[in-house]
């Protein structure tokens, strides 16, 4: 997790330096997003680029996908691990495979895939409030938790950031509302 977090935030602080400082505030395709850093690589951004995206997308894959496939199975009470052999861990390997499956069918079906990011990242803004409700609610649960449920502080950050995710939300779709108007 670290590893991943450190190559985000390579990402942010080259994107700033480069993508913003260029002007360049509504990247469309992974050739702009090169063509942006030539400055900063000379000829060499391309392949630049395409080490980054190869490196993240090594990272990213199977922490995506494996998270997916413990979510899923979790939910279902299958087992789980990476540590299964396949024939003990058939629904959880399938699920992880989908997973997969789906990365390449989206990228096959020639989508934008900046833009897609982007809807993403708005979905998980909107589902995160909700869900922390649920893990607060949980929290607290004494049949969930017995008499290991959450303290003084703990309760205030939670709730704290619930409330201030679901106001952030809020703002969102309001202020897309009004600018689609």
């Amino acid at each position: 997790m670290l590893l991943s977090n450190f190559v985000m935030y390579c990402i942010i602080l080259t994107a700033a330096s480069t993508l913003h400082r260029a002007g360049l505030r509504d990247i469309a395709s992974s050739r702009e997003a090169a063509e942006a850093l030539r400055p900063l690589a000379g000829d060499a951004a391309y392949l630049l680029y395409t080490l980054g995206i190869l490196g993240t997308g090594l990272l990213a894959i199977p922490v995506l996908a494996g998270s997916a496939s413990y979510a899923v199975s979790e939910a279902f009470g299958w087992r789980v691990g990476l540590d299964l052999p396949p024939w003990r861990g058939r629904r959880f390997y399938l699920v992880l495979g989908a997973a997969i499956a789906g990365g390449v069918l989206l990228d096959g079906l020639r989508l934008d895939p900046i833009r897609l990011l982007f809807m993403a990242a708005i979905v998980n803004g909107l589902l995160a409030p909700p869900l922390l409700v649920l893990v607060m609610l949980a929290a607290n649960s004494r049949r969930i938790m017995g008499g290991r449920t959450s303290g003084f502080w703990l309760n205030v950050l939670g709730w704290t950031a619930a409330a201030v995710m679901t106001m952030a939300g809020a703002v969102f779709l309001w202020h897309s509302l009004t600018a689609a108007r």
